[in-house]
């Protein structure tokens, strides 16, 4: 009898504080500026710190408050022009100074001389790396960005970036690079 009116309290404890946490969520939600959240949505979530900001987001609350658009290495020209039509600014090109715009590529470890010192895990701005203390690691493809940030840590240097080898299901058409006007159309009569 002691346990289960135990187990009641508890669980009536439980729904209380939820309820409480959930009003609390509605009653004190914080609105973000629309505009950052489109420029957001814009970046490629990279979390890398190319741009001088520790992610992606702070980058687009600069650009709302009026820093460049130019300093996205990862997203590169598309990003720019894509950041241009919304915020109505001149596309400059990618600022050299916070890199070059390169293929798309995710890290591989060289899990045989891995040694586990978890540096790479703590580097990872998106959690794309497994593994424990003096155990491998190992990246997940899927959900590694490109960033770059677990490479510089590493102190045995079995980090790589390979090239994102481009399949069906990762290509895409670049509509931009594509000449207009080059493909001729017959009229059938």
């Amino acid at each position: 009898m002691g346990i289960s009116v135990a187990l009641i309290s508890i669980g009536l404890l439980a729904l209380a504080f939820g309820l409480l946490l959930g009003y609390a969520s509605i009653r004190f939600k914080v609105e973000s500026d629309p505009l950052v959240d489109q420029i957001d949505d814009i970046l490629p979530q990279t979390q890398c710190g190319q741009c001088g900001y520790p992610g992606c987001r702070p980058y687009a609350e600069a650009i709302a408050n009026g820093d460049d658009i130019n300093k996205c290495p990862p997203g590169g020209e598309a990003t720019i022009k894509k950041l241009a039509d919304l915020t109505g600014k001149e596309a400059k090109p990618l600022d050299a100074a916070h890199g070059e715009e390169e293929s798309k590529k995710v890290a591989f470890i060289r899990e045989d001389e891995c040694i586990g010192c978890t540096k790479c895990i703590q580097a990872c701005p998106v959690d794309a790396i497994l593994g424990a203390a003096k155990h491998m690691h190992t990246v997940i493809k899927d959900e590694c960005t490109g960033c770059d940030l677990c490479v510089d840590p590493c102190p045995v240097d079995c980090i790589d970036m390979v090239p994102l080898a481009t399949t069906t299901s990762s290509w895409a058409w670049d509509f931009d690079k594509t000449p207009a006007g080059d493909i001729p159309i017959k009229m059938v009569s």
